[in-house]
């Protein structure tokens, strides 16, 4: 039977997440000997996801190489759906960008016509970045509404017509495989948008971050919630719906979820669009309603602040929860008047011992923050022991770890 770190994909684990970056250190780590420790990074090597660079410390002899993870011998496509927009890109396995196209594409189009586009963005994309489609290891697809993570398919969004239940990594698969040439049975991976972004911004900046929450508030408001560097997701995907939680004096507002007194009805982009539009400003969506802002509407800038100050009413509640070290605000409303609502509601109603070590900021990623968690999601799955262990079985069974 395997002893912890025993095989190839325990000893890549060491090496991709800095633990260990000599030879000498993975065999102190491990235990192994330095011939097993030898036999197994031999596979890793001949796999081509580890390589050897100059810059370890002498002992005495010549100079000992590093270990590194090889970021370049694949990449990951990783998309991210929006109510309207869509983001594409090929990333590297560090999360780097290496082709990337954003453009209108509504998500109320339904999803043979969504996937069926994002197929042929890929073929562009991989054309751009000069990158064959056998380096593809994965597909990351982020979704804005609850996902059922073992499936990947969407379980009664809201804002999602037709998406409910349907095969989503399926006819992702066809659509790479006739438009771009990807594997057919490459995986891909399927979660919500805030929790891939704030997957993709706590590894991103606040990897030491051991309670950190991401709220988007775009059309809608959700919450990605990370706790010991795990994305919380509850137990079928319905963790951090916050628009969907009740404000008391709100019974008149209706929410495109049918229930009405939500706070997405009072507090998102697309609430906010409805009320500038009612007061003669022009908006139809949380992206005009930013665009209102950066031009300085003062109508724009009264309402983002009641909107943040509505937010935190609920955040409130997260935070003693939580407990968090960071609290991050994403999305269109992620500006100066939302997030200094967001504060004065969150700093005087919660008590001091929950906000004294709290830091309240605003994305680093912006709009690549869930094409980021998309990649990371893919890498950490496919790179895992387990599953390393089993690839490198499957390309040569006879050298596969015991």
């Amino acid at each position: 039977m395997a002893t912890p770190w025993s095989t190839a994909g325990h000893l890549l684990e060491l090496v991709r997440t800095g633990q260990a970056r000599t030879r000498g250190e993975l065999q102190r780590v491990t235990g192994l000997s330095r011939s097993t420790v030898g036999q197994r990074l031999d596979q890793l090597f001949d796999a081509g996801w580890l390589r050897a660079v100059p810059g370890g410390q002498s002992t005495g002899g010549r100079p000992s190489n590093l270990l590194e993870f090889d970021t370049g011998h694949a990449v990951v496509l990783a998309a991210d759906l929006d109510a309207t927009h869509a983001r594409a890109a090929v990333m590297d396995l560090a999360g780097g960008v290496l082709a990337e196209h954003a453009e209108a594409l509504p998500i109320e189009d339904g999803p043979e016509i969504v996937l069926d586009r994002l197929g042929r963005w890929f073929a562009d994309l991989l054309a751009t970045a000069g990158t064959a489609p056998e380096t593809v290891c994965g597909v990351g697809l982020s979704l804005p509404g609850p996902v059922d993570t073992s499936t990947g398919r969407v379980v009664r969004p809201p804002i999602m017509p037709g998406w409910d239940g349907y095969p989503v990594p399926e006819r992702l698969r066809r659509s790479l495989a006739l438009h771009a040439g990807v594997d057919a049975a490459v995986p891909v991976l399927v979660d919500n948008d805030a929790n891939l972004m704030g997957l993709g911004e706590q590894r991103h900046s606040f990897a030491d971050c051991s309670a950190f929450v991401l709220v988007k508030v775009s059309t809608g408001i959700g919450a990605g919630v990370v706790v010991d560097g795990r994305v919380f997701r509850g137990i079928d995907g319905g963790a951090g719906d916050l628009g969907h939680i009740r404000l008391h004096d709100q019974s008149e507002a209706r929410c495109m979820c049918g229930s009405y007194g939500c706070l997405a009805a009072v507090a998102s982009g697309r609430a906010l669009a409805g009320q500038l539009a009612a007061l003669g400003v022009p908006a139809q969506s949380g992206a005009d309603v930013r665009a209102h802002l950066d031009a300085g509407s003062p109508d724009a800038g009264r309402l983002a602040r009641e909107a943040g100050r509505r937010c935190g009413e609920v955040l409130v509640t997260v935070v003693t929860l939580l407990n968090p070290g960071v609290l991050m605000i994403a999305g269109d409303l992620a500006e100066t008047h939302f997030v200094t609502g967001v504060r004065e509601l969150l700093y005087q109603r919660a008590l001091p011992r929950a906000t004294r070590n709290l830091q309240v900021v605003t994305s680093r990623l912006g709009d690549r923050a869930a094409l980021a968690g998309a990649t990371a999601t893919v890498v950490e799955h496919l790179y895992a022991p387990d599953h390393a262990d089993a690839r490198l079985a499957a390309r040569s069974p006879a050298g596969a770890a015991s």
